[in-house]
């Protein structure tokens, strides 16, 4: 913790001694262009997105060329500005963004994995949430990088953080709306969400959101009359419409065969579905539908596989899926069944204060949570309890590992002695402390190495920090450090980056990580 909050005033430091907090020097601005990234995916709206707000006519006039003229209400707010963390608790300089393109930072934002780097998954979703004003480079506000956050919340699964967030701003912008209205049903409140759109007359429903909200409401011959003159108008398609139509009246179709399964699914859909007995499963969809498994009317077996998709995307924390885990005793065997059995073996040696039996049980448990990609997890719940029990050998050597991926990753390496060239070595990195990597090191390991030099090393993310894009130059260091498949040489200059801007606890904390965990499963 006191790394952290040291890192997070440096970084503060760092950027209050920016010329003009941030300001461009006119060198700068026709200085050297910037290094070669890689491609960012293009902006749009999520493929799952329900389609619940009409589109505007495309009846207006573009032949007369007006002035461009920002305008703002007194006292309003520029949805982009809009957070649920302030600076006090992010440690984040408000303007973060600085002179870079909104359309920049929302392909950042987009592209930035679903289950990559717990540390930088972390990370990111702290920027998501952060209160940031918007970036200075824009003649009009736009809620384009706003938009971005909350998609990649809800890439990964995050309800509840992506909801606080709409609801801070107010789901009235369209765009917003279209994606609250998702939140709201895959969260259990239609309801509300039906009652905003009533009362909103700037969201135009589409049919299919509108018959939703009637049916919800009990005016059941007004949803069959939208749904027939939606169809005949063409405004449904024939596939909505035999979906809209079982939903509406499922005892006409009482020994029909089942819908066919959809290839796009949408959370209007799938509560449709679900309404009627066809609930889709959630295994192969998006991890935002990953949370209908949670509920108790989901079986065990679908609750563990969500918890454990929601838990590699940071969706969850850590005690939710811990308690779906030991919820109930394991009746089988193979699979997940046997992860939660040796989980559920060491929990309760732990919980037992039993060290000889925990110690024995250790290795099958984090061997089980390896293959599940739920070290982090794993590390947060137990780390410090394993701490304080007498553990030796390689036992005390797979404790103090588990350890080093937790929030006490110092505190081990300052209090622990290396019983190999390798502990010694994410030991120093822990204490963040240049040293050289033990004989026949990885690539990674090496690259690792170079980064935590002293001094920081030179890397090619200067001309962002030096042009008032810091926050850019973080995003794509971010997605360099989630990428499997990246150059070592990338990987140390991203961890250059973060160290050279005060950014150290994030730093070790990904450095560790990248040594030390194995590759996660797909989602």
């Amino acid at each position: 913790m006191l790394t952290k909050r040291r890192g997070l005033a440096a970084f503060c430091a760092l950027w209050m001694a920016l010329p003009s907090h941030g300001q461009i020097e006119p060198a700068q601005v026709n200085g050297p262009i910037p290094p070669q990234m890689p491609d960012l995916p293009s902006i749009g709206a999520p493929d799952w997105l329900s389609d619940t707000v009409s589109r505007p006519h495309a009846n207006i006039a573009t032949e007369i060329i007006a002035p461009s003229i920002s305008v703002m209400p007194l006292g309003s707010l520029s949805l982009s500005a809009v957070g649920i963390l302030p600076s006090s608790i992010t440690g984040l300089p408000a303007g973060l963004w600085g002179a870079s393109e909104p359309e920049i930072l929302a392909r950042l934002l987009r592209a930035q994995p679903i289950a990559g780097l717990p540390a930088i998954q972390s990370f990111t979703e702290t920027l998501a949430l952060a209160e940031l004003d918007p970036p200075r480079d824009t003649e009009s506000d736009s809620a384009m990088v706003f938009l971005a956050r909350i998609d990649m919340l809800l890439a990964r699964g995050a309800l509840d953080q992506a909801q606080a967030l709409i609801e801070r701003a107010g789901p009235t912008n369209p765009q917003v709306f279209r994606r609250w209205f998702d939140v709201s049903l895959m969260t259990g409140h239609a309801d509300r969400a039906c009652q905003a759109m009533a009362a909103n007359p700037d969201i135009a429903p589409t049919l299919p959101a509108r018959i939703l909200c009637l049916a919800r409401t009990g005016d059941w011959a007004a949803a069959a009359l939208s749904l027939d003159t939606g169809f005949a108008l063409g405004r449904i398609t024939a596939a909505e419409a035999d979906l809209i139509a079982r939903f509406l009246d499922p005892e006409l179709f009482e020994g029909a065969p089942p819908l066919p399964p959809d290839p796009a699914m949408t959370p209007l859909a799938f509560q449709m579905r679900a309404a009627i007995g066809e609930r889709p499963a959630t295994l192969g969809l998006p991890l935002i539908f990953a949370h209908a498994d949670l509920s108790d009317q989901a079986g065990w077996h679908a609750q563990l596989d969500a918890s454990e998709r929601l838990m590699r995307a940071g969706a969850i924390s850590a005690g939710q899926w811990l308690a779906i885990y030991t919820a109930r005793v394991p009746s089988a065997s193979g699979g997940v069944w046997d992860r939660v059995g040796a989980l559920q073996r060491f929990d309760a040696a732990v919980l037992a204060g039993d060290p000889v039996q925990a110690g024995a049980r250790l290795a099958s448990a984090y061997a089980a949570m390896q293959a599940a990609g739920l070290e982090t997890a794993f590390a947060a719940i137990y780390a410090e309890r394993l701490l304080r029990m007498p553990l030796v050998g390689e036992t005390g050597l797979l404790a103090r590992r588990i350890g080093l991926l937790s929030s006490h990753y110092e505190t081990i390496a300052q209090a622990a002695l290396p019983q190999s060239r390798e502990e010694a070595f994410h030991f120093a990195i822990a204490r963040g402390q240049p040293v050289s990597p033990p004989p026949n090191a990885d690539l990674t390991t090496q690259a690792v190495a170079a980064a935590f030099a002293d001094p920081v090393p030179t890397h090619r993310y200067a001309w962002f920090v030096q042009n008032d894009r810091l926050g850019e130059a973080i995003l794509r260091a971010a997605l360099v450090l989630s990428d499997k498949a990246r150059d070592p040489g990338d990987l140390t200059d991203a961890l250059a980056l973060y160290r050279s801007i005060g950014l150290e606890d994030l730093a070790r904390r990904a450095a560790l990580q990248l040594m030390l965990l194995t590759p996660a499963p797909s989602q």
